[in-house]
């Protein structure tokens, strides 16, 4: 059983900066990663690097993260990030970091660092053994149970400079927790499977978010959803639903497709239905997304009456050709300019319901609005052109 520290009102307030002059709460903080030598930067927010470096130092008793994988490099914004994780080590700090199996051999040259921290303990989870199909796709950071970060970032140094990223911190205490069950679930089926032991279902139907809270932690696949953790794929559809107005939002892929290339209509008819009953939907994507089989999908859902599409492109570093990187890689929805949808799924069969994928949604409409304007900004940037039903898109360079 887990033991907390005592913690003062002033030490959970000063977790978050408090923004209260801006009508924003101080419990959630709003982090960005904006790709370099871009103009895509929010003066307003902070890096992911600056924020998970100092999570890291605020930690006094435990540190526990989960990633899809792991790509460090020396000179590169993860250093800051590493060398705030030695230090927590260094003081007695207890650190865990859980990866996905399938993705270890892109982390294979960084493990050695992370593996010399003092007091870390790293496990790798083959998630398809947890679900089929599955893999462990959620980024996030639990800390002394009390703060989390939940966002698109993985822990590679591309994701905190070459790529646009969104995320959220918070000392909310049912989201902390809800993470900190994820986590704990994960980090124990990793033990399981090492021992040859079947990791057992948490429940038998999906359970739904509450509609009522401030505040939700949802989560993919529902079977392996701890008490407390609504269903990811579920909410999203009941979000989309309770639009009357306008939905914006950002994603690096949408295709109602699965991985396979099975047809997955829950998100595409949710949306489809939302513009027949007069919402505007205004659906932001990387240029990743112009590959096909894709591209034809999301030139179909562009031309339903009231959905708009547009794509952006990130242009090349000055040092050239980056590999998975250069890219709008954020995952968030704005409802209504009042509720904020954020996670680490890509809106493609396989995320939502095999994978491990965490989601967060804040009725909060000071939050709403700074995620709002982040869509906004990129939505009529220079890098940013209207998806043209017309064009045969080139294939795209990715690695």
């Amino acid at each position: 059983m887990k033991t907390f520290p005592y913690i003062t009102l002033a030490a959970l307030l000063a977790a978050v900066p408090v923004r209260a002059a801006e009508g924003l709460p101080p419990d959630f903080e709003l982090v960005q990663t904006a790709p370099a030598e871009t103009d895509l930067a929010d003066p307003a927010l902070r890096s992911a690097a600056d924020v998970w470096a100092e999570l890291f130092d605020r930690a006094g008793q435990y540190i526990d993260i989960e990633q899809f994988y792991v790509t460090l490099k020396d000179g590169e914004p993860t250093d800051r990030v590493v060398a705030a994780l030695k230090r927590a080590g260094e003081r007695g700090v207890r650190i865990r970091f859980l990866i996905e199996k399938k993705f270890e051999k892109n982390s294979a040259e960084s493990l050695p660092a992370l593996k010399a921290i003092p007091n870390l303990e790293l496990r790798i989870l083959e998630f398809s053994k947890v679900k089929d199909d599955g893999i462990i796709h959620a980024k996030f950071i639990v800390v002394d149970g009390r703060e989390a970060y939940v966002g698109s970032q993985n822990f590679d140094w591309r994701a905190l400079k070459h790529i646009h990223e969104m995320g959220l911190r918070t000392t909310e205490p049912s989201v902390a927790a809800g993470a900190d069950a994820v986590f704990e679930h994960d980090w124990k089926a990793a033990g399981l499977l090492a021992e040859g032991k079947p990791v057992p279902a948490l429940r038998t139907e999906p359970v739904a978010a509450s509609t009522s809270a401030r505040a939700v932690l949802v989560a993919s696949p529902w079977a392996f959803d701890p008490d407390g953790v609504g269903d990811s794929q579920g909410e999203l559809v009941r979000l989309i639903g309770t639009a009357e107005s306008d939905l914006e939002i950002q994603l690096l892929n949408y295709a109602p497709l699965t991985r396979k290339k099975r047809f997955y209509p829950p998100l595409d008819n949710a949306l489809r239905e939302a513009a027949a009953r007069g919402v505007r939907v205004r659906l932001l994507v990387s240029h990743w997304n112009t590959d096909k089989p894709g591209v034809d999908w999301l030139k179909s859902l562009d031309l339903v009456p009231g959905v708009e599409v547009r794509v952006i492109t990130v242009p090349a570093a000055k040092e050239g050709f980056i590999p998975f990187a250069r890219t709008a890689h954020s995952k968030y929805m704005v409802v209504d300019g009042k509720t904020l949808w954020l996670g680490t799924s890509n809106w493609e069969g396989g995320y939502l319901d095999n994978s491990r994928n965490l989601e967060l949604v804040v009725r909060e409409p000071a939050l709403a609005a700074q995620a709002r304007a982040v869509h906004q900004r990129l939505w009529g940037s220079a890098y940013t052109a209207p998806l043209d039903a017309a064009k045969d898109y080139p294939a795209v360079k990715k690695g």
